[in-house]
């Protein structure tokens, strides 16, 4: 191995020579690879500077022209007894959706259990491409912080059609929670029936 290596080493040793030895024949040489070349004639340029008077000129904006006649006056509006009416087409609902609020056993409950967020539940795409209309009575808790938890069916028609959609639309609901003694209390036994009626 270590025969390989002072052979390498040497070999490398004599190749550097011989390349240095041949590029300083090169140089020394007395031919040369340009004297084959076409003689020409050098011409040197030579630049005279001329005196210029640099011309400075100012532009001055024109004025624009005056105005043929004074804009006329707006006549001041009185807002006082303004007449208000928009008239805003909203085109047909596709759906309606009813929602009966009622306390404790389907009462009212005088003040209590009174909705504050209250959104109508989405009609269901089976019930409404079918032409299906029906209710749905809910029972639910309105805890102390006014949501709703646990909503139960109470009673459905058709069954089983609108049941989901009820259900979600009543855990978006807000009560103001009944206050008893100063302090919020839970309400079990909220009912509250959810009607879908197609549009016409």
């Amino acid at each position: 191995m270590i025969v390989r290596y002072i052979f390498g080493v040497a070999l490398g040793a004599v190749a550097t020579f011989a390349l240095f030895l041949l590029m300083q024949a090169l140089i020394k040489s007395d031919k040369s690879p340009f004297e084959d070349a076409v003689e020409g004639k050098i011409v040197d340029f030579v630049r005279l500077q001329e005196e210029n008077e640099i011309e400075t000129k100012t532009r001055k904006p024109k004025p624009p022209p005056p105005p043929d006649e004074p804009p006329p006056e707006m006549p001041q509006q009185s807002f006082d007894n303004a007449d208000v009416s928009i008239g805003v087409d909203m085109g047909a609902v596709d759906t309606n959706v009813d929602l009966n609020v009622g306390g404790v056993g389907g009462v009212s409950s005088g003040g209590e259990n009174l909705p504050i967020v209250k959104g109508g539940p989405g009609y269901p795409p089976r019930g409404q491409t079918r032409g299906i209309e029906g209710y749905v009575l809910l029972e639910f808790i309105v805890t102390k912080t006014g949501a709703v938890r646990d909503p139960v069916v109470i009673e459905a028609s058709p069954p089983g059609i609108f049941d989901r959609a009820a259900i979600q639309a009543a855990l978006k609901f807000k009560y103001k929670p009944k206050v008893v003694n100063g302090e919020p209390i839970d309400v079990a036994g909220v009912r509250n029936l959810i009607t879908f009626e197609l549009a016409e």
